[in-house]
């Protein structure tokens, strides 16, 4: 019996298991990072204290009433919420689907003046 000369190698499975270890690491940096797996930080003498910057939910309702953080405003005070989060803050915009446009445009114009760049429009799938 005579064996058959390949004349280059079948990298198809290594690849495959290299997607899988791309996948166990992106799942357990999102847990670390969420707090979801517990991690014992070291001590540091000059450690500085981050920015909280959690994410900010801004909400329109079908008659067009606005919310921060589950709490009713008009877009001048969420524009003064805004101006104390870093530009980098993720935000992320709900709006239902029966409102009207202009409502939402209001809202992309004063976060496009102010300069914040992380926004995300939810929707569902």
């Amino acid at each position: 019996m005579k064996l058959q000369k390949y004349d280059s190698i079948n990298v198809i499975p290594f690849i495959d298991v290299l997607l899988v270890l791309l996948a166990i690491v992106l799942l357990t940096s999102t847990f670390i990072t969420k707090g979801i797996i517990p991690v014992n930080l070291p001590n540091s003498q000059t450690a500085s204290k981050l920015k909280s910057d959690k994410e900010v939910v801004i909400v329109i309702d079908n008659a067009g009433v606005l919310y921060l953080d589950e709490i009713q405003m008009a877009i001048q005070n969420i524009e003064l919420e805004l101006l104390g989060k870093q530009k980098e803050t993720p935000i992320h915009l709900h709006t239902d689907k029966e409102t009207k446009f202009e409502h939402f445009v209001n809202v992309l114009d004063m976060l496009k003046k102010n300069e914040f760049s992380n926004v995300s429009i939810v929707t569902k799938k």
